[in-house]
């Protein structure tokens, strides 16, 4: 088998020809596959087909999600960890290849120096060689599932985009991202926010989003909150959307002027970043920089205006014209319960303008307050203009809640609360249970479409206080060790609002 995959990679750009040729056949066919009785009566034999000629030809473990085509047909699950995004390289491992190009290349890896099987990075090097390809190890390839596996690949061809394509977006969207369909579709979303690290090291933004897995449609990158220095928004979201999650990157403008703030939206959507939360930023004194110098050349409004510009326009604000415009779904924020409170829903019926069409607020934790916030916005006239998502959050004592609503602006935590809090015997228990009855009371309310929950240095209560509010209602958003990004919110053309 070894010398028949040797012959496969030193052929590559044959087979890869051949393996086209048989994609678009297959396509071709498919209204006979109907006729014929459909995809599952003809599964088992295409099955068995695959495993046996792709199995002889490229030791093929039956994924259910081939990537040959997009990896100078060299199988991924063949490296000794699976790593289907992993680097090509050369001279790195034990086996040798003779005569690729003129280059030696290593068909095996080596893992804690013990050899192993002849591995994916240094057959893909010699395949990328052979036939000449630019693009073999470069596609970004999503997370393989288990429920494929064992199933025919063929017969998916032209169900769905290509592993790492952007998912194509439906009449009335302006991104191609999932949370963007899930509020489109009438869904009740759920978004929660990392905590960007102290660190350079990717695995700590990755052991961060796992802790939301299955519970949270989109995930939000902060950007210096509170004016104290992380891991940048940029940085984390280009991490999380390397393995799949949907993030939300957060922009302020404290930092950056107008050419730095529309480069990053530019460098985010090529990214696939498909959402962006235009925030002005808290000032410098309140962070551990107070000394650095503070920019504020755009605020929230203008940047959604300029955000605006890029996407619908395709110019820069200069009126220099874009090739390609950034495909976003742009969000701000609100605070129902700050003062001075008649104003707040004309504050955000500003940002509606300007471009704004989802919203996240901040801690709600009155609801009569809310209420009253969204009976003016109704009257306004800007109720069913955007998605609102109220932010909820895990309260963790009494003296946590009175030093929240002390010492941050724009939150209050009424006193009946505080009490219910200080009488309780685990408190920390009593602020989740809080927090669910508080998802469960919004969800009900006109004009709000999720929640998005703040669990600052509690973020592994996320998951429990989601699963026992209900709201998800059985939905389980996407999440990387699902099959495929599309099947999280498999939301029919039918359910959509254009």
């Amino acid at each position: 088998m070894y010398r028949v995959r040797l012959w496969s990679v030193r052929h590559a750009r044959g087979l890869n020809l051949l393996y086209r040729i048989l994609e678009n056949l297959l396509v071709a066919l498919r209204p006979v596959g109907r006729v014929l009785g459909g995809g599952e009566r003809l599964e088992r034999p295409m099955a068995a087909v695959e495993r046996g000629v792709k199995g002889l030809m490229f030791d093929c473990k039956m994924c259910g999600q081939c990537v040959l085509s997009s990896t100078g047909m060299s199988c991924p699950m063949n490296c000794p960890k699976q790593l289907r995004n992993g680097p090509l390289r050369r001279r790195a491992c034990q086996w040798p290849l003779r005569s690729v190009a003129g280059d030696e290349v290593r068909l095996g890896s080596r893992l804690g120096g013990q050899s192993a099987h002849p591995g994916w990075h240094g057959v893909a090097a010699a395949s990328a060689v052979r036939s000449r390809s630019s693009v073999a190890g470069q596609v970004f390839m999503v997370a393989c599932g288990a429920r494929a596996r064992g199933r025919s690949s063929q017969m998916k061809f032209g169900d769905e985009p290509a592993p790492g394509a952007p998912l194509p977006m439906l009449p009335g969207h302006v991104s191609p991202g999932r949370f963007e369909r899930v509020l489109r579709a009438g869904a009740f979303a759920v978004t929660a926010e990392l905590a960007p690290p102290d660190s350079a090291d990717p695995e700590e933004v990755y052991a961060r989003a796992r802790i939301f897995d299955g519970y949270v449609d989109a995930i939000n990158a902060t950007d210096g909150s509170g004016a104290n220095c992380h891991m940048s928004s940029m940085g984390v979201c280009a991490l999380l959307t390397r393995v799949g999650y949907a993030p939300i990157m957060q922009i302020s403008c404290r930092d950056r002027n107008r050419i730095g703030i529309q480069g990053d939206i530019l460098g985010a959507s090529a990214m696939g970043v498909c959402n962006v939360l235009c925030l002005t930023g808290d000032g410098v004194q309140a962070g551990d920089h107070p000394q650095a110098k503070p920019v504020f050349d755009l605020d929230s409004v203008s940047l959604l205006g300029l955000a605006r510009t890029l996407r619908d326009e395709q110019r820069f604000q200069s009126g220099r014209k874009l090739s390609f415009a950034p495909r976003v779904f742009l969000g701000a924020a609100e605070n129902p319960c700050a003062p001075p409170f008649d104003w707040r829903a004309r504050r955000l019926l500003k940002k509606i303008e300007a471009g704004a069409q989802f919203i996240q607020t901040q801690y709600v934790y009155d609801v009569p307050m809310l209420r009253r916030f969204l009976q003016q916005l109704e009257d306004l006239g800007g109720i069913d203009r955007v998605f609102l998502l109220i932010g909820v959050g895990p309260l963790r004592s009494a003296k946590a809640a009175e030093w929240m609503r002390t010492n941050v602006p724009g939150i209050h935590v009424p006193d009946a609360l505080i009490a219910r809090l200080r009488g309780a015997q685990d408190q920390s228990r009593e602020g989740r249970n809080i927090c669910v009855e508080l998802i469960q009371e919004i969800h009900g309310l006109r004009g709000v479409h999720g929640v998005h929950v703040m669990a600052y240095r509690q973020e592994e209560t996320v998951a429990e206080v989601i699963a026992r509010s209900g709201v998800l209602a059985g939905r389980v958003p996407w999440y990387p060790t699902r099959d495929t990004p599309q099947q999280s919110s498999e939301l029919t053309a039918d359910k959509v609002a254009s």
